[in-house]
C-alpha cells in the first residue's frame, strides 16, 4: 500500500470512529444476535487474491459492526467499564504505526523511560507508598498471576524455579474474590486444594480473625501460608477488604500480601476515597486497570511491587541473543512480568494523563460516583426495590423485591434482568451474594451523563412494574 492509498483511508477510519463516537449511544448496547450468525456470512478460507479496502471496510461496516457491543455506550451498565478515549485511541494509533517491540530498554529507549515515568505520575496520584516500583502488565489477572508466582519464589527462597515446587504451598482470598485468583493459583502450580476462601462479613468483606485462624489452622498441619490477596473493590458487590487488618496479619506470618483493586484502583485519585487503601504501606503488590476506569484502551493494567529485586529474580533469564551493554543501568522490563515481548502501553496512557490531567480524571470519577449515589437514593425510596449491598464507589446491586421467597425472587429478577436487555436501550449484568440473585449497574463510562442514569432508572422501573402486575 503506497503512501496516498494509507492516507486516503487513515481518513476514511478517523472519520468513522469520530462519528461512531459522537453516536454510540444510537446504537442497541448489544446486537440482536444467535451463535453462528456472523460466521455464516463469512467465507470458508481467506481470499487468494489481495481485496480492495474499499470492499473490506464495507464488509467490516454491514457484516462484522452489527455484531459488535458497544462498550462505550452511556447506558453501558454491566461488568466493569472498560474505558478508551479520544487521546488514548490516537496515541494507540501512534503505537500501531511504529509497530515498536518494547522488550528492552535497547529496543526502544523511549518506551522504558516513558514507562517508568507514567507509572510514578499513577503512584502518586493514587498516593502508594513511595518505594513501590511500577510496570504495566496487559490485565489484572495476568498481575495477579505475577504477584502469586513472586510470592511462590520468595516463599521457597527462589528454590521452585528450579526444582519445582516440593512442598505444600497455600493461597488466601475471600470467597468474594475475583476467579483469576484461582486460576493463578492453577496457572502457577499451587493448586485448588490449597486455596483457602476466607469467610466475608455482611458487607462481603473479608473477615481478618478468619484469615488468621485459616492461617494457624494450615501451619498445625505443617503447611506453608505463600500469599493472601486482598481486594478493594470485588467485582460483585465492590467491597474493600481492611488491608490494615490484613496487612498485619501478612506481616506477623511473613506471607506475600498482594492488593488487587482492579476496578476500583482509579477512585483513589480522589483524596476523599484515599481510605480505602488504608493499610497499603504493608502490601508487597498492588494492581489497578487504567483500562476500566481510567480513560485508557484495553489492554493496560498498573503494576506496582515494593521489592523489584524478587520480582526480576522470579522472572529474568538471560539469553546471549538479548544482553546489552547497559543492562545495569536500566530497567529491562522483559524481567518484570511473563511475556519477552512488550507492547508500548505507556504511550496511551501518558496522552490520557496529559490531555485529561489529575483534575480531569478526578471530576469524571466524581461524577460517576455521584450518579450512583442517586440510582441508591432511587432504591432505597422505592419499595419495590432492595439495595443488596453498600455503593462506595459506582456500583450499585440491587434487586425487585415484592415480600416473595428468596427462590422465587431469583427467578422474579432474572426475568426483569432479561427484559431489560432485550430492550437494548441498556446493559445490565448480575451475581450471586451470599447466595441471592443480583443485579449490577455500574456507571463508569466515559459517554454517561446524567441523563442516561435518569432514563435508565425509569426503563427499570416501567419493566419491574410490567413484570409485577
Amino acid at each position: 500500500m503506497d503512501k496516498k492509498t494509507f492516507k486516503k483511508y487513515g481518513y476514511q477510519f478517523v472519520d468513522w470512529v469520530a462519528e461512531y463516537l459522537d453516536r454510540v449511544g444510537e446504537y442497541p448496547v448489544c446486537p440482536d444476535m444467535k451463535p453462528g450468525d456472523i460466521k455464516q456470512i463469512l467465507p470458508a478460507n481467506a481470499p487468494a487474491q489481495g481485496e480492495s479496502l474499499d470492499d473490506i471496510f464495507k464488509d467490516f461496516k454491514t457484516k462484522i459492526f452489527p455484531g459488535m457491543t458497544h462498550w462505550q455506550h452511556p447506558c453501558w451498565f454491566a461488568y466493569f467499564p472498560a474505558n478508551n478515549s479520544p487521546p488514548s485511541i490516537l496515541a494507540e494509533l501512534l503505537t500501531a504505526g511504529m509497530g515498536a517491540q518494547c522488550m528492552i530498554w535497547e529496543t526502544s529507549p523511549a518506551a522504558e523511560e516513558l514507562e517508568v515515568v507514567v507509572m510514578d505520575w499513577l503512584r502518586k496520584m493514587l498516593g502508594l507508598p513511595e518505594g513501590m516500583k511500577g510496570v504495566i502488565q496487559d490485565t489484572a489477572s495476568t498481575s495477579s498471576l505475577v504477584a502469586l508466582l513472586s510470592a511462590r519464589e520468595k516463599a521457597t527462597e527462589f528454590n521452585s524455579n528450579i526444582k519445582g515446587i516440593q512442598e505444600p504451598l497455600v493461597v488466601y482470598c475471600s470467597d468474594e474474590a475475583h476467579s483469576s485468583v484461582e486460576k493463578g493459583a492453577k496457572i502457577a502450580g499451587f493448586g485448588t486444594d490449597f486455596i483457602r476462601k476466607i469467610p466475608t462479613d455482611p458487607d462481603y468483606a473479608m473477615i481478618p480473625e478468619k484469615l488468621e485462624q485459616r492461617i494457624n489452622e494450615d501451619l498445625k498441619k505443617e503447611l506453608k501460608p505463600c500469599c493472601v490477596i486482598a481486594t478493594v473493590g470485588t467485582t460483585s458487590s465492590s467491597a474493600m477488604d481492611p488491608l490494615d487488618q490484613i496487612g498485619d496479619i501478612c506481616r506477623n506470618y511473613g506471607v506475600w500480601f498482594h492488593v488487587d483493586a482492579a476496578y476500583a484502583g482509579t477512585a483513589a485519585v480522589l483524596p476523599e476515597k484515599r481510605w480505602m487503601l488504608k493499610g497499603i504501606e504493608s502490601a508487597d503488590s498492588f494492581v489497578f486497570n487504567p483500562h476500566k476506569w481510567m480513560l485508557t484502551n484495553f489492554d493496560c493494567s498498573a503494576y506496582f511491587v515494593k521489592d523489584p529485586g524478587s520480582l526480576i529474580r522470579t522472572f529474568e533469564i538471560h539469553p546471549e541473543y538479548l544482553k546489552t551493554g547497559v543492562d545495569r543501568e536500566v530497567k529491562n522490563f522483559r524481567d518484570w512480568g511473563i511475556a519477552l515481548g512488550r507492547r508500548f502501553r505507556a504511550l496511551k496512557l501518558w496522552f490520557v494523563l496529559r490531555y485529561y490531567g489529575v483534575e480531569g480524571i478526578q471530576g469524571m470519577v466524581r461524577k460517576h460516583i455521584s450518579l450512583a449515589q442517586f440510582v441508591k437514593s432511587e432504591i432505597d425510596a422505592d419499595p419495590h426495590f432492595e439495595l443488596m449491598a453498600p455503593v462506595p464507589l459506582s456500583l450499585v446491586c440491587f434487586r425487585l423485591n415484592d415480600g416473595r421467597s428468596d427462590k422465587e425472587l431469583d427467578q422474579l429478577n432474572r426475568k426483569l434482568l432479561e427484559y431489560l436487555n432485550q430492550t437494548g436501550q441498556l446493559h445490565l449484568t448480575h451475581t450471586t451474594l451470599k447466595g441471592k440473585y443480583v443485579i449490577r449497574l455500574c456507571v463508569g463510562t466515559w459517554t454517561t451523563d446524567e441523563k442516561d442514569v435518569k432514563k435508565s432508572w425509569q426503563l427499570i422501573q416501567k419493566k419491574a412494574q410490567e413484570i409485577l402486575t
